[in-house]
């Protein structure tokens, strides 16, 4: 895990109240430059989310905690969520314009380049010491996928658990989670840590104006939303070489009969297994020049179970296989004066990117693609100190994808510290991200299917911003961003109106303009504030209209208080989305509030949490996409759970 040790220094114990409210407003980020710097220095506008907030806030998956950071927000279709920034979130889009790390190993899988954030994503939540989210184009640095920015989930310690815990949920409508861990740090140095969590959720009836005849059960889907799975977890560390592995498998009921199937069946599921496993080694080679690598390995298998009505009712199955391998050597030199280099080489080699699809009985083939690639990147970077007040973060990297070709990507940074209180930094940088192979070669010529498209070229950004961070005294900081984004050659899902089948295409150009404000704010008494406004435009530069699901408005507070005496913490959350636009109309906007009490002394080794989301029992939709006859899916009411954490 390199770097990611120091960083966790920067972070400390994992209560923020007890900390001095000067580190509160210094934190470091690792994930900006792959070294450690205090978020002021950082080439973007970076955010931290720690272990801390995850608990305070009652958060129980990565959507979670980001939909709750400045400009980003989450739309959920029953089955996955989805992540936007910026104005940018495409129908049919899984996830695929962002990175997603765990201790800096790469979870996007190789087929659909998805980055799973859901209950879908591979690691329980409360094994996350810190969560960095670096916006911005970052294909300088990482490479493909990182093109509004980068996620990356730095995990805990042994040390962080010190001997076994044990955790229990409960939620609304039976919901229920376990997870049993252990963590320890031996004398010598050694550490380790072992997780293993199970959930369930039976889910409750759905109901979808849009199927409300007698033939489709009224529109009521029964008991078709649930959702179960299970994880493990492993990590250890000695000397100079680091371990981890982690496998999680997840079902999730379909209860919105996407892709044109039949309404309310219950054999309607999908089902997403991932594995990841790497080992790390870094050393000091030299004064000043730290060397480090890693190799990796991950796997995903997809599987869904669809219905339709051809006649006769047909039980479809759909489903990919990817497997992959990869090793990463990066060199950081620190021994000139006013410079800190690094550099690196990446590769991959992706060996099985299989998709099928097939009916079950009849057996009649539908799908049958086995695809494999390989992508390699280099790239250097350097933070040169030009004066005393001004830094200058140059970055530049070559990718070579075996499906489309090579390309450059530089990103470049001016940091201007006008006083100790106050910096300015300037920032340009373009971005990638390839077409994957769901996107390029996925072809069923059936009722609800897709056609392939072998020709898609990458999508490309270019990235022009103005931050302002500013001090106000030892307690707070404000934060303001200004940005421009141009996309070409958007590859965008759309419906071929002359046989009714999906496809993907490089349909357009787009531009967003917007700006981020947020200030986060500490008291000595324990209270903490962090708060932001975002206004974002989005338009299609060829038809000159707003993007769908693009809300020009975003709002978010969180503020966590001492309630009833200082062994209690209030957590009170508040998001506002704006109106979007959808494929036919658009959703109103929305504010959602969430409460969450906690306490970490209730019993000598116990720790209690009690939430309510969507406190005031809002209704509000989600945009659908093309697959979807749902032009907008409706949300979660009112929920509850009760959360119990022992320690022994």
């Amino acid at each position: 895990m390199t770097g990611v040790t120091a960083a966790r220094a920067a972070s400390s114990e994992f209560d923020l109240a007890a900390l001095p409210i000067e580190q509160l407003l210094t934190l470091e980020v690792y994930s900006a430059s792959k070294f450690v710097q205090k978020v002021s220095d950082a080439p973007s506008a970076a955010e931290v989310v720690t272990a801390s907030d995850i608990k305070t806030f009652g958060w129980r998956t990565l959507a979670d905690i980001l939909r709750s950071m400045r400009g980003l927000y989450v739309t959920n279709d029953r089955n996955y969520s989805y992540l936007g920034a910026r104005g940018f979130l495409r129908p049919g889009d899984y996830n695929t314009r962002f990175l997603l790390l765990v201790d800096g190993v790469r979870n996007n899988d190789v087929v659909y380049d998805q980055a799973s954030i859901g209950s879908e994503f591979m690691l329980d939540v409360d094994l996350i010491e810190r969560v960095e989210f670096v916006p911005g184009p970052g294909s300088s640095i990482y490479g493909a996928n990182a093109f509004f920015g980068v996620i990356n989930i730095i995990t805990k310690r042994g040390r962080d658990l010190g001997g076994a815990q044990a955790s229990m949920q409960a939620g609304s409508h039976g919901a229920g989670k376990l997870r049993a861990s252990y963590g320890k740090r031996g004398e010598n140095g050694a550490e380790w840590l072992l997780s293993a969590s199970t959930f369930n959720d039976p889910g409750t009836d759905r109901y979808f104006r849009e199927f409300d005849t007698p033939a489709t059960h009224n529109g009521i889907a029964h008991r078709l939303d649930y959702d179960r799975g299970n994880s493990v977890f492993a990590k250890g560390a000695m000397g100079p070489f680091s371990l981890s592995a982690s496998h999680a498998e997840r079902t999730k009921g379909i209860p919105t009969a996407s892709f044109s199937q039949a309404f309310n069946d219950p054999r309607s599921h999908t089902v997403d297994a991932q594995s990841v496993a790497d080992i790390g080694y870094r050393t000091t080679v030299a004064d000043g020049t730290e060397a480090s690598s890693r190799l990796y390995a991950g796997r995903y298998d997809y599987r869904g179970d669809y219905v339709y009505d051809y006649p006769p009712l047909t039980l479809n199955r759909d489903g990919a296989r990817a497997r992959w391998w990869g090793a990463e050597a990066k060199m950081m030199v620190t021994r000139y004066t006013g410079h800190k280099l690094v550099a690196g080489a990446e590769y991959q080699r992706d060996y099985r990117r299989d998709q099928f699809n097939y009916d079950l009985d009849p057996n009649t083939p539908w799908l049958d693609d086995h695809r494999s690639g390989t992508r390699s990147g280099l790239y250097l970077q350097d933070e040169v100190t030009l004066s005393e007040n001004l830094l200058m973060n140059a970055g530049l990297r070559y990718d070579r994808i075996s499906a489309t070709g090579s390309t450059v990507n530089p990103r470049l940074a001016l940091i201007f510290k006008a006083t100790p209180a106050t910096t300015f930094k300037a920032l340009y940088g373009t971005a990638f991200r390839a077409p994957n192979a769901y996107e390029m070669y996925y072809q069923v010529l059936s009722a609800g299917g897709q056609k392939s498209n072998p020709d898609l070229k990458a999508e490309r950004i270019r990235t022009y911003e103005l931050i302002a961070e500013h001090h106000l005294g030892a307690d707070a900081r404000a934060t303001v961003s200004v940005f421009r984004n141009i996309v070409s050659d958007l590859i965008t899902q759309t419906m071929d109106p002359a046989d009714g089948l999906l496809v993907y295409r490089n349909l357009s150009r787009a531009t967003a303009r917007g700006m981020d404000l947020e200030l986060e704010k500490a008291w000595s008494g324990g209270a903490r504030l962090r708060t932001s406004y975002s206004w974002q435009q989005t338009r299609d530069e060829m038809t000159d209209a707003p993007l769908v699901n693009s809300p020009r408005h975003l709002a978010k507070l969180n503020l966590s208080v001492p309630a009833f005496s200082s062994d209690w913490r209030a957590g009170i959350e508040g998001q506002y989305v704006g109106r979007r636009h959808t494929l036919l109309s658009e959703t109103g906007g929305y504010w959602l509030a969430n409460l969450t009490l906690s306490s970490a002394r209730l019993a000598p080794g116990l720790d209690v949490s009690a939430s309510v989301y969507n406190l005031f029992d809002r209704a509000y939709a989600d945009p659908g996409a093309e697959e979807h006859v749902q032009d907008a899916i409706r949300q979660d009411g009112r929920s509850f759970r009760l959360k119990l954490t022992y320690a022994f």
